[in-house]
């Protein structure tokens, strides 16, 4: 008698990525933008607001560095350089083995991406323009050279992050293409095919501490914004 093949298994899933990180890369993503096109504009009061939107979501970032779900955290995927070395020479390996999360390199780009805007938005919150019309918020606590230095550092800073950015997109198309692995998708629904001997552990996430760090954000940039003039 004839047997009834035995129907594909479903690939096996594990959540990687929290809903907060989800939202940050994608409320990021928008923000840049925003703000790329609010300056190019010289839309200053949607440019001012979109800054403090995104210190929000980097004061956020580096709470939930700490107190978030597992991959989120720092201590999860900052690696030394032998760790970075030695992924490198993992490639060529095949299959592409995934990291649960952010590989060492990746996490290394993380951390230059999150400083790289910090510094932006720092130099932004002095800049003074040129006629001393339009300044950010702690401009009064420098002078006028200095606020016109910090403007100029906040557009080259800018344009590092426009490189990194582009150097981000170049690893999605390089993961995707050769070595068929999809970083986008989990980025938005959270989940990758679990490999063989991976285990599906909790990330953790508490929807109490992302409050508390939401709140927390909100407060440390209302108080920037007001130029600590409460």
């Amino acid at each position: 008698m004839a047997t009834l093949a035995s129907a594909p298994t479903e690939p096996i899933h594990m959540r990687i990525w929290d809903i907060y990180i989800r939202l940050f890369h994608w409320l990021l993503v928008g923000l840049l933008a925003f703000s790329w096109w609010s300056g190019r504009q010289h839309e200053m009061e949607w440019h001012r607001l979109s800054g403090y939107a995104i210190l929000t979501l980097l004061i956020f970032r580096l709470y939930w560095g700490f107190f978030g779900g597992r991959t989120a955290r720092f201590s999860q995927f900052v690696r030394g350089p032998r760790a970075a070395i030695a992924y490198l020479r993992s490639l060529r390996q095949r299959p592409y083995k995934a990291a649960a999360g952010h590989n060492p390199v990746g996490g290394w780009s993380v951390l230059l991406m999150l400083s790289t805007l910090t510094a932006m938005v720092t130099a932004g919150l002095f800049a003074v323009d040129v006629d001393g019309i339009e300044s950010g918020p702690l401009a009064d606590y420098v002078s006028f050279d200095q606020g016109r230095a910090a403007a100029e550092l906040h557009g080259l800073l800018l344009n590092l992050v426009l490189a990194l950015v582009g150097l981000h997109l170049f690893a999605i198309l390089f993961y995707r293409l050769g070595l068929r692995h999809d970083l986008i998708g989990p980025m938005i629904h959270g989940r990758r095919a679990k490999g063989a001997g991976e285990t599906a552990d909790h990330l953790g996430a508490s929807p109490w501490k992302a409050l508390v760090g939401l709140l927390f954000a909100a407060t440390c940039t209302y108080a920037i914004a007001q130029g600590f003039r409460l």
